[in-house]
């Protein structure tokens, strides 16, 4: 059973959330791990990645993150307190190979640029 309440809330985190990046893409800001540590974030490029498969370039999608497919599945898992399927090991399962994605799309980045 969804509580409305919860999810009015996680609304308003998400629109809130959105306005920030936003307001920080029109800004051109660049990742701040990037910008301290000089190495790329597991997020790197996921903005640009989002915005391509939103226009339904998915090649060009693809080349700023692989993972760029996990955000409504994420974002799913967000609004339902990660209860997208009923068995709770399915769903650790999903995150865990979700975060692998991510590790293994950083870990590529990482051996292309040297």
């Amino acid at each position: 059973m969804i509580n409305i309440k919860r999810f009015k809330e996680k609304l308003a985190v998400t629109l809130v959330l959105l306005l920030f990046v936003c307001v920080l893409y029109l800004l051109k800001t660049t990742c701040p791990i990037k910008e301290i540590l000089g190495i790329e974030c597991l997020g790197c490029g996921m903005t640009r990645a989002t915005l391509s498969a939103l226009r339904l370039d998915f090649k060009t999608a693809f080349a700023y993150h692989r993972m760029f497919w996990s955000t409504p599945l994420l974002y799913l898992f967000f609004l339902l307190d990660g209860r997208l399927f009923e068995q709770k090991w399915f769903n650790t399962i999903v995150l865990i190979c979700i975060f692998a994605g991510f590790v293994a799309n950083w870990m590529i980045n990482l051996l292309t640029i040297t």
